[in-house]
């Protein structure tokens, strides 16, 4: 019996080629990463770094650079002859003329009365204006009583109100401090108002479904929604506080650092008058930094270019 064999059946099936991916020259290789053909020669290849965005890192003492380079081109100047010493007193002249008062006590008793009107002023203020914010901030109502006054006085500089309130309430200390009050106040009410104004409606909707009382909400949703606004008031309110009693310890006035500043105006002493202006600008910047310290801690939880 003859057996037939199929043709087709019979031949072999050929084994298909894998193409060689690591040939430079096989074009059907599988797709990879470009080669550097200075890295294929043996020489390592130059990686681009990629470059940040925003400000960059914190520069160590970098506040302090900027007061340094004032001190510097101030003593330049002295140095020079380009600043009279009549006109401005050169740096170490003021240094020697801080010894002397340092020693007679002096600028310790004008540096206590000072920030004790300042430090009452913006007490006051700061308490006045978070109050006022919170109530025209939770209420219509309150916003459409309280908002209107305080945009108008805000229109209206607290100096502007000096004559009346000397003939108000004198010239006593009273009048001083209701006078940095109300250059205070104003930045806390805006700024905080602003932040209440700003809070996400679903964090009000969220405390609604949970069925929130008002003093918790108050809490736990306003205070810390609000807090951004009222740290960025408070470094607008420490620096009008001492504005402002620059102006009001140079209105018959018998102590303070205003007062020495006058007294020295009238007998033509540059020196002492630089001393006052100096001490003004260290307490602004300190009580500044203060503010600033703080708004970093309390607001560690949030990412921005300064960090």
């Amino acid at each position: 019996m003859t057996t037939q064999v199929n043709p087709v059946a019979a031949r072999p099936t050929p084994t298909p080629v894998q193409p060689d991916s690591q040939h430079p020259s096989n074009p059907a290789g599988p797709p990879g990463p470009a080669r550097d053909p200075a890295t294929s020669a043996g020489r390592p290849s130059t990686v681009r770094r990629r470059r940040r965005l925003g400000p960059g890192r914190p520069i160590p003492f970098g506040a302090a650079l900027g007061p340094l380079l004032l001190l510097a081109v101030w003593s330049l100047g002295s140095l020079t002859g380009v600043l009279d010493e009549r006109t401005l007193s050169a740096p170490w002249t003021v240094v020697t003329t801080s010894g002397d008062l340092i020693a007679s006590g002096r600028l310790q008793e004008s540096l206590l009365v000072s920030t004790q009107r300042a430090g009452l002023g913006l007490a006051f203020g700061v308490l006045n204006g978070t109050v006022l914010a919170l109530i025209a901030g939770l209420s219509r109502w309150g916003e459409a009583v309280i908002d209107g006054p305080v945009q108008i006085k805000r229109a209206i500089p607290a100096l502007a109100l000096l004559p009346l309130l000397i003939l108000w309430l004198g010239i006593d200390e009273q009048m001083k401090i209701v006078t940095i009050t109300l250059g205070v106040f104003v930045p806390v009410y805006i700024h905080t108002h602003n932040g209440l104004r700003t809070i996400d409606q679903r964090y009000v909707e969220l405390a609604e479904a949970l069925r929130l009382r008002p003093g918790r909400f108050v809490r736990r949703v306003v205070l810390p929604g609000a807090l951004p606004g009222f740290l960025l008031g408070l470094r607008f309110a420490v620096v009008s506080a001492w504005l402002s009693l620059v102006v009001v310890e140079q209105i018959n006035s018998t102590s303070g650092i205003g007062y020495m500043m006058e007294l020295a105006r009238q007998y033509g002493q540059t020196d002492i008058i630089i001393v006052g202006l100096v001490l003004y600008g260290i307490l602004g910047l300190l009580s500044d930094g203060a503010v600033r310290l703080v708004q970093r801690r309390a607001l560690s939880w949030r990412r921005t270019l300064a960090d």
